[in-house]
């Protein structure tokens, strides 16, 4: 199961104890899924246009504690050809308009209105409401990539109004949320792992929370090693270079200048840098008589390179 699959898991066995949140993320179902179909001015229907699982068994859910309602589970398709499955949630005009009103779906705000702009504001007026609004909305339309490979999580929405509707209810929890076109859609979306965390937690996805909390932490711990991993090769490479130069320079004086011409101090740090070629500047500092910092012993390397120059002239 994939990581955006497991908290859809989470977010469908949460369940608010307050009514009127109930009725916020059932709002955010019908609002993204929602569908009307009639067969007569009686057969009217309310359907979900999806065949996830998990958001079905959470709408049946959320109905039987909202409206006592408990039914099976009626699929129909909309046509040869469509590639559209519908499921069934109520059958009836009454029991469909008693459905719409509580979700502020009905009279001058409706389905379609909710669809294109997103939700009655008078359903998610309160914080709490907000929170299952957006709940609702990810296990519709939203995913999220593997916390191991990237941070990046986002919610898919049809009509550009209802996407903005979506981000401003996002950034009014403080998290910064973006939007992008993608061929036909609108993506809210989320790239820092911050937000997303914080995002979760305003869901209430608590166990997932902490799952991406787990592997941002490894991570980043595997990112510092990498990072002094690569620090520690490139001074390493930079002292054994360093060193392969000076121990030619001091082989070209021995031979076509000779230790016996240098003064005592250079032939000093001459034969000791032959003696230890993996040792670094500090380190020859100390062994030297008196001992000196790195920028003397840097300072006589250097003279002794100068030497080997004019005697290559």
């Amino acid at each position: 199961m994939s990581f955006s699959s497991e908290v859809k898991e989470e977010l469908a066995r949460q369940v608010s104890a307050s009514r009127h949140c109930q009725l916020a993320e059932l709002a955010a179902i019908i609002c993204f899924l929602g569908r009307l179909e009639a067969e007569g001015s009686e057969d009217v229907r309310l359907c979900l246009q999806t065949e996830n699982e998990t958001v079905i068994r959470k709408c049946f859910t959320l109905l039987e504690k909202t409206f006592n309602i408990n039914t099976g589970i009626s699929k129909t398709s909309a046509g040869e050809g469509k590639g559209h499955t519908y499921i069934t949630l109520v059958r009836g005009r009454d029991g469909v308009g008693k459905i719409l009103q509580a979700v502020k779906m009905n009279n001058g705000y409706g389905m379609d209105q909710a669809a294109r702009k997103g939700p009655n504001p008078l359903i998610i007026k309160n914080a709490c409401c907000k929170r299952a609004f957006l709940r609702g909305a990810f296990l519709c339309i939203g995913s999220m990539s593997d916390p191991e490979k990237s941070y990046h999580m986002e919610f898919v929405c049809t009509y550009e109004e209802g996407a903005a509707q979506l981000k401003e209810l996002i950034q009014g929890f403080e998290v910064e949320a973006k939007i992008v076109s993608r061929k036909k859609y609108y993506v809210v979306y989320l790239k820092e792992g911050t937000g997303i965390v914080d995002l979760l937690n305003i869901m209430e996805a608590h166990i997932s929370l902490m799952d991406f909390e787990n592997y941002r932490i490894v991570k980043e711990v595997r990112n510092s090693v990498n990072r002094k991993v690569n620090c520690e090769t490139a001074n390493i490479t930079k002292t054994v270079n360093a060193s392969s130069r000076q121990i030619e320079d001091i082989l070209l004086i021995k031979e076509h200048y000779g230790f016996q011409n240098l003064p005592d101090s250079l032939r000093e740090t001459a034969e000791l840098r032959l003696e230890y070629p993996d040792a670094t500047l500090k380190e020859l500092g100390q062994i030297l008589t008196p001992s000196m910092g790195k920028s003397g012993v840097n300072h006589r390397l250097r003279k002794l390179s100068e030497i080997a120059d004019r005697l290559r002239d």
